[in-house]
């Protein structure tokens, strides 16, 4: 009987259960394969700690948020017991035939160059930012969209009351998904995303226009969003294990700006890490579940270096090399049609 190992690395994400429950219910009732999950991400690749995975100890968890094998930033290169033949020792001193990684660009990286180094490596992909250009859509960003509107909700009450302007920041590093979904959804009066910098003039022009009407306005930030005299996105957190800078902290910067500017008593919110947590939504269980069926099946023909991808409607599979170093922006159009809602 093959053996496999499951492992879920970087930031968490709801739907990692859904995946990790796919593939052991899949695998052991289709192809009679056998699972274990690597504790905490590459750590337990690296150093060889497991946890069996059967139905038992995957039962009910598609409905739980973040992950049963636990995860972590740590990198397979990174620790003197890491490395390809290291782990190669492992695998075969665990009888393990192969890994699945589920993480997002980083994860994927890292699991390419350890594919390329000849350890059987497959993938799925992982991250709320949705940002991955290999795959229409990631599970966990349904998640993180529903709780930033619902978030923008209940910002737009207080503001409406008060007459106040509120700045919600939410996630997504370099790309503008989960601001313009939320913005949208939750009728946000100004939209901010890294793809399309704006002028404090006109975002106050926006804010303006809103509070002449009676509204509290809401301006919904993406944390990578910068104004035209930004260099770079606001980072004063340092780096994180990847040696990118911790982002975060552009709507506390715009908040007081806006006021400055308009005279409108501005409060900003940052969302920040409520985005990852809690249970999963119905939409990101039934992904997760579909890309951990598929990776049982790449698994089933021997097609190593393959990540699962979702392709309109359809689960298919790409090279590693498609779906690593490349993000996957918002497109311009899109956040025009939004734009023309500002105000």
């Amino acid at each position: 009987m093959a053996r496999y190992g499951i492992l879920t690395s970087g930031g968490d994400c709801p739907g990692l259960n859904a995946v990790i429950r796919g593939t052991v219910l899949q695998g052991t009732t289709v192809h009679g394969q056998e699972f274990v999950g690597f504790r905490d991400g590459y750590r337990g690749l690296v150093y060889g700690d497991i946890r069996p995975l059967n139905r038992l100890a995957v039962r009910g968890i598609s409905r739980n948020g973040g992950t049963i094998l636990g995860t972590s930033r740590f990198g397979p290169y990174s620790e003197p017991d890491g490395g390809p033949e290291n782990i190669k020792k492992v695998l075969e001193r665990l009888e393990i035939d192969g890994v699945i990684a589920i993480g997002g660009d980083g994860t994927m990286a890292a699991a390419n160059r350890l594919y390329e180094d000849g350890i059987p490596m497959v993938g799925v992909p992982k991250t709320i930012d949705n940002d991955l250009e290999a795959t229409d859509f990631t599970f966990g960003f349904s998640t993180a969209v529903e709780i930033a509107t619902d978030a923008a909700d209940r910002l737009r009450t207080t503001g409406d009351s008060h007459q106040r302007c509120m700045v919600l920041e939410v996630m997504g590093r370099h790309a503008g998904w989960i601001a313009i979904y939320a913005g949208v959804a939750s009728g946000a009066h100004v939209t901010l995303i890294p793809e399309a910098p704006e002028t404090l003039d006109q975002i106050c022009r926006w804010v303006t226009e809103a509070a002449e009407r009676g509204r509290g306005p809401l301006v919904m930030v993406a944390e990578g969003f910068t104004l035209p005299e930004m260099d770079d996105a606001y980072s004063d957190k340092g780096l994180d294990e990847f040696d990118r800078p911790r982002l975060g902290g552009i709507g506390e910067i715009l908040a007081p700006l806006i006021q400055e500017r308009t005279g409108i008593q501005t409060r900003a919110t940052t969302l920040g890490y409520i985005q990852r947590g809690g249970v999963p939504t119905a939409f990101d269980r039934v992904l997760g579940t579909r890309f951990g069926q598929a990776i049982s099946d790449v698994l089933a023909d021997g097609d190593w270096g393959q990540m699962v991808a979702l392709r309109g409607t359809q689960i298919e599979r790409v090279p590693f090399t498609d779906a690593v170093g490349h993000t996957k922006s918002v497109p311009l159009d899109f956040y025009r049609g939004a734009r023309a809602l500002f105000g």
